[in-house]
């Protein structure tokens, strides 16, 4: 800094703020570079534009002439050696601030034209002049534009009462049409009679125009139905699976590994189906928890102990829709979706105009919202070809929006207002939903013997991958277990023994799948620490010769008393439905000697679970229903049967109200307070048939899952529509002081205070969950068949003969196909190798067992008259008669 007098200082200060204006001069450099750029900008957008007597006349007048461009030009010319002057005077030493500003001064003073600030303040107010004109010219090309049209006054909003919507959807679309690009591809470009061509045409907000072409558009030929042919070979899957995710990598691993098997069950299910021709789908499956969009937080965990049961159950998915022959596309991004789909480019304010590209879309709650982002309104026309994979279900009342909002359902999952049967869980909590399940390696009978004569009798293996399930009070147990047998962990760590592990546990990391299959085929136990819920893991430990040990629940953990369960769209309070322990499906169904489960917290109690263990000899053990055959059984008679398309099903058609006698629709089952269907009246399009139904009336407080349970039946939803009448009531010898009909998930049922007979107003709420302290429920059972609960696969194809040892009330014979003289029909009360004769009945649980069965005696299965014989040829109507 150059000291010099305060009187020149004060000069200098003055010459810099009033002579050289250095600052000043700047300011209005970068003023005319974005001014050169806004007028560059507009003349490139009108240039596109041009059409005879267009605004770019004004461009012409207020840039045209040779003067203005030669200002800018100067001003440019003068910004540029300023810029040089500065960056040679910076690179000079003992160079004072007098000595710049003069630099700075003089190259100014070479560029300066005279009146250079009046032609700046010129060209600007032209600009100014040329927007106004050109809003001019526009509006009044678009009025002439609707004069040469005729259609002045044709594009005022019409007041017609069939489209209330109409109006209000107009003002919206003045205010907001330039919110979404998709819009402007549909023609949309702020004139009256775009909006009103849009909202007529590509939405349905308000009436035709009169005015415009209303040839029908032409309808687009049906897709031909193609033939589904079974694969075997994985190699088209694997590639359109891709790459680049852990997530991906793992669930090809699983796939390439389970290939044999799964070739091996589409032969034995292709010849149980003798054949018959099946239709090839179009198939999306959309995997949205694996997008970057919804977060992926899967991805990073596969290789670090995270959870997996999410990709084992897609994988599996995957692996059956195509080997069952549909033709599939695979999206893991919401570009990705957006491409199959075929939306319109934007954010999905608009629908799609053409028919759905797929037949059925499989995906989750994330994948859900982001077709909900993607297909705007088109939505809630095709969510009736949505499939969702929901681990831990839905129930009714969580899905109805208006109803959860109302009494307190309302989660971040639910309110879809989907039909129920159309999310698929993992395991099968609930009838209200469709069972989808996933495989476990099914192993074949000398795996199973070389298994059994190398188990390691005090070898157990936890199940725990990550090291914060070892932490809260393990040891305790852990030590009384160590007495008694090796333990074995499988805790994911990087460089050091995670601390939580106890010294005495032999941890061998995080293991590949197939050394883990290894580990569990030598160990006798398989322990759980209580998490995770209802994962995979143990049903491969049970399926490997291990017994699963496993901790009780007291009390019982639910949505109201357990943060994990917690804003979840299902309460899981039903008994039956109750998580009471970490795998309740292995604790219900599969049970002792395959399954312990006791209180961790009493200690005689889990010593007296341990030697059980360790005298206890298990064969490997698979329900068929996780077995691939099973699985595909399950999908095959989904896509072929459930349709909730058709008209009153995808949002619930009304009640049955049959005409005529209500009693030849229902018949009482002999020594049983419950009722099946007559028979005599048949509905084509409900699945499972009509003839599977059992009709109860529940105690006070009790959820149709547990009535029908305990009669070893399950609740079937789809029946609800055919006994929520009064008919219903009168036959099961109820008398109603009133009868009223509303929303309420527990509907039908009678209120024993009042006498009342209540009817469901609203059929996406049946419910099997729903249960209430002051009613009896109406509940619609069927049976089952062990080891397969899902009504998919409760028989055979009609086509094929009943076998020696089949029970004839199981639904394998359609309920209109005729039972033949000779073919066996093992009831329980005839030995299977027993042929059935000529004018034999068929009785299903209405004879004693020990009562000979003699020729010619009736066959009273309560659907037919008891003093009707059963001749050759004769129908047999009782039992859930489901076809694949």
């Amino acid at each position: 800094m150059v000291t010099v007098p305060h009187i020149d200082g004060k000069i200098m200060f003055r010459r810099c703020l009033v002579t050289f204006k250095p600052f000043r001069i700047f300011v209005v450099g970068i003023g005319f570079f974005s001014l050169c750029f806004l007028m560059t900008s507009l003349g490139g957008q009108f240039s596109a534009k041009r059409l005879g007597d267009s605004p770019f006349t004004i461009r012409a007048e207020v840039l045209g002439g040779l003067e203005s461009r030669g200002v800018l030009r100067k001003i440019s010319d003068m910004l540029e050696v300023i810029m040089k002057r500065i960056d040679s005077l910076s690179k000079r030493d003992n160079v004072s601030d007098t000595r710049i500003l003069d630099e700075l001064s003089s190259a100014i003073d070479r560029f300066q034209p005279a009146g250079l600030i009046e032609r700046i303040q010129a060209i600007a107010q032209n600009v100014s002049n040329m927007a106004m004109k050109v809003e001019q010219i526009l509006q009044n090309s678009l009025a002439a534009g609707r004069v040469r049209d005729g259609r002045a006054n044709r594009c005022e909003a019409p007041q017609d009462p069939k489209y209330p919507d109409c109006t209000s959807k107009l003002d919206w679309m003045r205010a907001r049409w330039t919110s979404d690009p998709c819009y402007a591809f549909y023609g949309v470009d702020g004139s009256e009679c775009s909006f009103l061509i849009y909202l007529s045409e590509v939405e349905w907000f308000c009436p035709p125009l009169p005015w415009r072409n209303h040839t029908a558009p032409t309808t687009p030929k049906p897709r031909g139905k193609r033939q589904a042919a079974f694969r075997t070979d994985i190699g088209a899957l694997l590639e359109q699976v891709g790459t680049g995710k852990e997530s991906l990598i793992f669930m090809k691993r699983r796939i390439r590994r389970l290939a044999g098997q799964w070739g091996q069950a589409a032969n034995r299910l292709g010849e149980k189906l003798k054949r018959s021709w099946r239709e090839r789908k179009k198939i999306l499956v959309h995997v949205g928890f694996l997008t970057e969009e919804s977060g992926d937080v899967f991805s990073p965990k596969v290789l670090k102990g995270g959870p997996l049961g999410e990709m084992v159950q897609w994988a599996d998915i995957l692996t059956a829709l195509y080997t069952l022959g549909h033709s599939l596309k695979i999206s893991i991004s919401a570009k990705e979706l957006q491409g199959f789909l075929g939306v319109p480019p934007g954010r999905g304010s608009c629908p799609l105009t053409g028919p759905l590209p797929f037949d059925l879309i499989y995906t989750d709650y994330h994948g859900l919202q982001q077709m909900k982002q993607h297909m705007g309104l088109s939505l809630k026309k095709h969510k009736c070809h949505i499939r969702v994979i929901d681990t831990f279900g839905t129930e009714p009342a969580y899905n109805h929006e208006e109803y959860a909002m109302l009494h307190g359902y309302r989660t971040n999952w639910g309110y879809w207002n989907l039909h129920c049967k159309q999310y698929m869980t993992m395991f099968p909590h609930t009838p209200d939903n469709s069972f989808m399940g996933f495989v476990s390696e099914e192993l074949n009978r000398t795996q199973k013997e070389y298994i059994q004569r190398n188990k390691v009798n005090n070898m157990a293996v936890v199940y725990g991958k990550e090291a914060s399930m070892w932490k809260q009070g393990k040891e305790r147990f852990l030590q009384i277990l160590h007495r008694s047998m090796e333990i074995h962990g499988t805790v994911y760590y990087e460089t050091q023994r995670p601390p939580e592990v106890p010294a005495f546990v032999k941890n061998h990391g995080l293991l590949p799948q197939n050394e883990l299959q290894q580990l569990l085929r030598r160990a006798k136990l398989f322990i759980g620490f209580g998490f995770p819920y209802e994962g995979p893991a143990p049903l491969e430990a049970i399926a490997n010769g291990c017994i699963f040990l496993q901790p009780k629940f007291r009390p019982s953990h639910n949505s109201l008393n357990h943060e994990f369960f917690r804003g979840k769209p299902t309460s899981r309070e039903a008994s039956w439905f109750l998580v009471s322990s970490q795998h309740p499906y292995a604790e219900q169904y599969i049970g002792r000697p395959h399954v312990l489960t006791v209180d961790y917290n009493n200690s005689e109690e889990f010593e007296s679970a341990i030697r059980e263990v360790m005298t206890t000899k298990v064969e490997p053990h698979l329900p068929y229903e996780y077995t691939c055959e099973g699985m595909l059984e399950r999908v095959h008679a989904y896509i072929q049967h459930q349709d909730f398309c058709i008209p009153g099903v995808s949002i619930g058609n009304d009640s049955k109200v049959w005409p005529g006698n209500s009693s030849s629709h229902f018949v009482r089952l002999p020594d049983s307070s419950g009722l099946a269907w007559a028979g005599r009246v048949a509905d084509p399009s409900t699945w499972p048939p009509l003839s599977a139904m059992r009709l109860l009336l529940s105690e006070e407080g009790q959820s149709c899952i547990d009535q029908c349970q305990d009669h070893s039946l399950v609740c079937e939803p789809t029946f609800f529509h055919f006994i929520n009448n009064k008919e219903a009531f009168t036959q099961l010898q109820i008398q109603c002081d009133a009868l009223e009909s509303e929303m309420n998930h527990i509907y039908p049922a009678f209120s024993v205070s009042r006498r009342d007979c209540c009817l469901q107003k609203e059929p996406l709420l049946f419910s099997c969950a729903g249960f209430h302290s002051k009613f009896q429920r109406l509940c619609p059972c069927r049976d089952f068949r062990k080891g397969q609960g899902s009504p998919a696969t409760r028989g055979l194809d009609s086509s094929e003969p009943l076998r020696a040892g089949q029970p004839c009330n199981t639904g394998l014979l359609d309920s209109s196909e005729p039972l033949r003289a000779g073919q066996p029909c093992d009831t329980g009360l005839l030995d299977s190798s027993e042929p059935l004769r000529a004018g034999q009945p068929c009785d299903t649980e209405l004879l004693d067992s020990s009562e000979p069965l003699r020729a010619g005696q009736p066959c009273d299965t309560g659907l037919l008259d008891s003093s009707e014989p059963l001749s050759a040829g004769g129908s047999v109507h009782m039992g859930s008669s489901l076809k694949l």
